[in-house]
C-alpha cells in the first residue's frame, strides 16, 4: 500500500503496514497505562463513541472508487462502506453510539504543513479516538531538495499534536508509521504499465528513471528511503512527547512488505480497496483492551 498523492496522482502521506497498535485503554478520569508502541500492556477501556482521522490521501481512500478522486468510504480509518472493514466499523460492531460519529479530515495531497490546521478542526470536536497518518507527500516531490527538511517535519507534527492535548486533553491518539515507499520502486520498476504511468510525474523524487542504476539515481532513492525513515523517527518522538494517550505502531505499517495486488491500477501509488482493508486490519487497536471484532 502506498502513501499519499494530490488529486495530481500523489500518494503520499502515508501506507502499507502490519499489526500496530494504538492506545492504551482509558480510564473515565482520563489516565490509563503508559504510552508507547504497539505491543504494550492491555488495556480495559470502553470502545469509543466518537473518533476522526488526519492526514493525506491514503486515508481520504483517494484512488479505491474507480476514479482518481477521494473516496472516503473506503478509508481504512473513519470509511462507512461495505468493502472496507474500517476501524469506525470495527467499533460499531461493538459500540452503536458511534455510529455517524466518525470525521475524516484528511486531505488528499496534504503534508505535515497542513497537520496543525487538521488537527485544531479536529479537536474542536473533542474525538474519542484520532488517527494520524502523514508523511509521504513530505517525501514525494519533485526533487529531492524540496522534501520537507526532518526538523520542520518534526515540529509541525508536534504543534498538530499540541494542539489536541490543549483542546482535547481525552482524546487518545494512534500514530501510524509512514509505508515504505521504497518497496514500491522495489516491486513496481520492472513493470513496463506502472512505469508509464509513474512516468506523468508521480512522486518524482523517488519514481523518476525507475529502471536507471546509474549512481546519481541510486544515491537519490537512498536519500528518499532515508527521509522517510527520518519522518518515522519523528512521528514516534512526538507520540512519546505526548504522553499515556498515543500509542506508536512501533514501525508495524513501515515494516509491511505490501504486494502490487494491494496497489491501485489507476495510479499504481495508492492503496487499492484492499490495501485500505489491509491497514484497516492491521492497525485496528484491538489489543490493547477494546474488545474484539477485529476480523
Amino acid at each position: 500500500m502506498l502513501l499519499n498523492a494530490r488529486p495530481a496522482r500523489w500518494w503520499v502521506g502515508g501506507v502499507a503496514m502490519l499489526a500496530v497498535a494504538f492506545l492504551t485503554a482509558c480510564s473515565p478520569n482520563g489516565t490509563g497505562s503508559k504510552g508507547g508502541s504497539v505491543g504494550g500492556g492491555a488495556g480495559t477501556g470502553p470502545l469509543p463513541s466518537s473518533m476522526a482521522a488526519l492526514g493525506d490521501s491514503i486515508t481520504s481512500g483517494y484512488a479505491t472508487c474507480l476514479v482518481l478522486a477521494d473516496c472516503p468510504r473506503n478509508s481504512w480509518a473513519t470509511g462507512d462502506g461495505a468493502i472496507v472493514s474500517s476501524h469506525y466499523k470495527r467499533i460499531l460492531g461493538g459500540n452503536a453510539a458511534v455510529k455517524g460519529h466518525a470525521t475524516n479530515f484528511a486531505e488528499a495531497g496534504a503534508t505535515a504543513a497542513e497537520l496543525p490546521s487538521q488537527a485544531s478542526r479536529a479537536a474542536a470536536g473533542k474525538p474519542a479516538y484520532l488517527t494520524v497518518m502523514i508523511g509521504a507527500n513530505d517525501a514525494c516531490r519533485n526533487r529531492v531538495a524540496d522534501m520537507t527538511n526532518p526538523t520542520v517535519f518534526a515540529a509541525e507534527v508536534a504543534d498538530a499534536l499540541g494542539r489536541v492535548k490543549a483542546a482535547s486533553p481525552q482524546t487518545r491518539i494512534l500514530v501510524v508509521s509512514i509505508p515504505d515507499i521504497y518497496h514500491l520502486w522495489e516491486i513496481g520498476h520492472g513493470s513496463r504499465v506502472a512505469r508509464a504511468v509513474w512516468a506523468d510525474r508521480v512522486c518524482p523524487s523517488l519514481l523518476a528513471n525507475p529502471q536507471s542504476e546509474a549512481a546519481v539515481d541510486v544515491a537519490r532513492r537512498q536519500q528518499f528511503k532515508d527521509r522517510v525513515d527520518a519522518y518515522d523517527q519523528a512521528l514516534e518522538q512526538a507520540c512519546e512527547n505526548y504522553g499515556s494517550l498515543c500509542r506508536w505502531d512501533g514501525g508495524a505499517v513501515h515494516g509491511f512488505q505490501f504486494g502490487m495486488g494491494d496497489i491501485s491500477a489507476l495510479d499504481f501509488f495508492h492503496p487499492n480497496a484492499e490495501g485500505e482493508n489491509r491497514i484497516a486490519k492491521l492497525t485496528y487497536p484491538s489489543s490493547f483492551g477494546w474488545g474484539g471484532n477485529a476480523a
